[in-house]
């Protein structure tokens, strides 16, 4: 449990000053000015009393029990410290300070060496290198933090690796005038984690909405477990730095090729439900929201405008986002009619005009909340200086507080003039934006959230027709010879034992074997070149395609042998498939995940229209089909212009074996089906390889 973390009784800082411009002495008066409700202990060598407060010499001559101790020391003293703390029977311990694992091998050391002393002593350390905690509870007051910004009580609760993006995130909220509930950030997070922090954010009732900032997962595992339980009780919204990293590097298929490096992340936040952003501002943004408003039940919006072009500049973003507008029932039309000025709209959007006042909003408001096909309300807001601006504000709030429906505001006004208006709407907790686009993005993302928690991916299919052991047997085999890239009969083999269709084929050692098994497959056939030192055979010109006779066959294999001098060459010979379109299924490693499967486009135009989708395992039946559907040629596999359609029962089947023969064998660390060939009946796989890692002694 962290509530000594975050609900301390008692706070020590060992390294406090009377230099005004030091952390030691800022922590102290952050906790003074802030009003902690309980006990603080400056710890100095040199000073009798820091800021009013008694100070001690050292951490064992504080008179009573100390929950959280700050260390703003260099870091070569720390272990000792820990080890006096120990002594104390101190929870807690903050470290501040850099000088560890951040700087290389000697701050390591030091960083593990405190963690081993910690927990000697059943200490649990927050940071190094971290800024440290706020609790805004007014039962707690606890500002154990170096930092400036100093917030009202609210119910974001924020956490995040990076003190100066997490401050940044702070701050926007303070300027917003929004208030927060919990601030966590952790630093080098040696010993207390993310996870067990979104846990404990999870578990307390004041937060309403979490967010969150990574730079990276260290244990995705546990990550995966600990946000999908919390997200299924609050919205979790997140924000992964680093996007314009290269994608994975050296790679031998097209897969790993294609998989970004924050791909995993971003995967993870999908699985587990947490609503995923690109900029933080729309972060700050959606959280207002999210902290006073209710999730809509729905994508059907209902607007209310007493302007035209924000209205138009907000329906574009909606509808772009997938949101509806969707007409007024008749008798809701029937009402407004009675109740609006007769120049108004009575449509979806209502446009109640520049010159309504609180009894015109009033109306409308109350006709979208009670339109059953209605699920959220957007308000866009001017107020002219010839209408109580006030008093319709104050409207919008007595219905903000029935909490029906979200209501999301463009507010458009001078706010240094209208400043009741402001206030009232932000005390009533309604949530307002400069800006129309700004608005709709919020309430998009509302919506985005409420599809996420009704989501139902199905179940995990399991494919009872497999076998196993002959996968296993291949794999054995190919560990034993100590490789890593898989030949040919290898892949066929464990393709064909986990019912993965593939175009008849055979293995030829030479032109004599290469013509005889052309002959057996019956033409036309292709040849492939096949060695293990060979992965993109299109490369080295290592396919030939459409040979219709054995002359052609034997001459292709002579030619390869004399060009290739490649050691153990052999030759795939394969039927030749014309016509349907071409699809790529891939799988990939990810530590501590299983595999990131992927689909789209295939071919050797893979690399370069990079049109795919990427989905952990497990792969459902429905997350099969929405790789699929989002694609960028999408149309194309439906069938356009009188061409026909691929397979897509087929080929989601296909996407769910892959998903479960990696799940099965973690050792495969890259697999590539590419080309699949896809007609409107049937798949055939036509190309394929697969990677293993020879570390590996089992199955999952």
């Amino acid at each position: 449990m962290l509530d000594s973390l975050f609900r301390p009784k008692s706070v020590a800082v060992i390294g406090a000053s009377t230099k005004d411009l030091s952390i030691g002495n800022r922590i102290v008066k952050n906790l003074i000015d802030f009003g902690f409700k309980g006990s603080i202990y400056p710890i100095s060598l040199k000073a009798d009393e820091i800021l009013g407060v008694q100070a001690y010499k050292s951490i064992l001559d504080v008179p009573g029990d100390v929950d959280v101790v700050h260390m703003v020391i260099r870091s070569k003293f720390v272990p000792q410290a820990i080890d006096d703390c120990g002594e104390k029977g101190v929870k807690f311990v903050i470290l501040n300070g850099g000088g560890f694992a951040e700087v290389g091998p000697e701050g390591a050391a030091i960083q593990e060496d405190c963690l081993s002393r910690a927990k000697t002593h059943g200490i649990r350390i927050l940071g190094p290198n971290c800024q440290g905690i706020i609790n805004t509870d007014p039962d707690v007051r606890a500002y154990c933090n170096f930092t400036f910004t100093k917030p009202d009580p609210g119910s974001i609760s924020i956490v995040a690796l990076s003190g100066g993006v997490a401050e940044a995130i702070h701050q926007a909220f303070a300027e917003m005038g929004i208030g927060t509930r919990m601030y966590a950030s952790n630093g080098n997070a040696c010993d207390v984690t993310i996870p067990e922090i979104l846990r404990y954010y999870g578990d307390d009732q004041g937060t309403r909405v979490i967010v969150l900032y990574v730079e990276g997962l260290r244990d995705p595992e546990t990550f995966l477990k600990v946000a999908r339980e919390v997200a299924a009780k609050k919205p979790i919204l997140a924000m992964k730095a680093g996007r314009t990293e290269e994608g994975a590097k050296a790679a031998a298929s097209h897969t790993g090729g294609l998989a970004k490096e924050d791909l995993a992340t971003d995967l993870i936040f999908e699985k587990t439900g947490i609503l995923s952003f690109t900029d933080e501002e729309e972060l700050c943004q959606a959280a207002v929201a999210f902290s006073s408003q209710p999730i809509p039940k729905g994508n059907r919006v209902g607007m209310i405008t007493n302007t035209g072009g924000p209205a138009v500049i907000a329906t574009d973003v909606l509808i772009n986002a997938g949101l509806i507008i969707p007409p007024l029932s008749e008798k809701a039309k029937a009402v407004l009619r009675e109740k609006l000025f007769p120049e108004a709209s009575v449509g979806n959007p209502i446009d109640v005009l520049a010159t309504a006042g609180a009894e015109q909003f009033r109306a409308a408001i109350d006709i979208v909340m009670e339109e059953d096909q209605i699920d959220s309300v957007y308000l866009n807001f001017v107020t002219p200086f010839f209408v109580d601006a006030e008093s319709i504000a104050r409207e919008i709030v007595e219905v903000n507080k029935e909490r029906r429906k979200p209501i999301i505001c463009n507010l458009m006004t001078d706010k240094r003039q209208w400043v009741g208006t402001v206030e009232t709407l932000k005390q009533g907790g309604v949530p307002y934006y400069s800006f129309p686009s700004t608005a709709a993005k919020v309430l998009t993302a509302l919506t985005k959230y409420s599809e996420i928690r009704v989501r139902d991916i199905g179940q995990v299919r399991r494919f009872d027709d497999v076998d196993r052991e002959k996968a296993e047997y291949v794999l054995r085999k190919v560990k034993e010879a100590g490789r890593e890239l898989l030949s040919a009969t290898d892949v066929y083999g464990i393709l064909d034992a986990y019912g993965i269709p593939a175009a008849d084929w055979r293995i030829a050692a030479d032109a004599a074997e290469a013509v005889e098994a052309a002959a057996e497959i019956d033409f036309p056939v292709v040849v492939k070149a096949d060695a293990e030192t060979i992965v993109h055979k299109s490369d080295v010109a290592g396919v030939v395609v459409d040979l219709w006779d054995s002359d052609s066959v034997q001459a292709v294999v002579e030619e390869m042998e004399e060009r290739l001098e490649v050691k153990d060459l052999k030759f795939l010979i394969q039927k030749y498939l014309s016509g349907g379109k071409e699809v790529i299924i891939g799988a990939k490693a990810e530590e501590g995940l299983g595999h990131l499967v992927m689909f789209g486009i295939g071919g050797i135009y893979v690399e370069i229209m990079k049109d795919v989708i990427f989905k952990l395992t497990p792969v459902t039946k429905v997350e099969a089909q929405e790789m699929i559907s989002s694609l960028r040629a999408a149309p194309l596999l439906e069938g356009v212009r009188g061409e026909k359609g691929i397979h897509q029962e087929g080929i989601i089947e296909l996407i769910q074996r892959v998903s479960q023969l990696v799940s099965d064998w973690p050792t495969i660390q890259e697999l590539d089906l590419n080309p699949i060939i896809a007609y409107k009946d049937k798949v055939f796989v036509v190309d394929a390889r697969i990677s293993v890692s020879n570390s590996y002694s089992g199955e999952r």
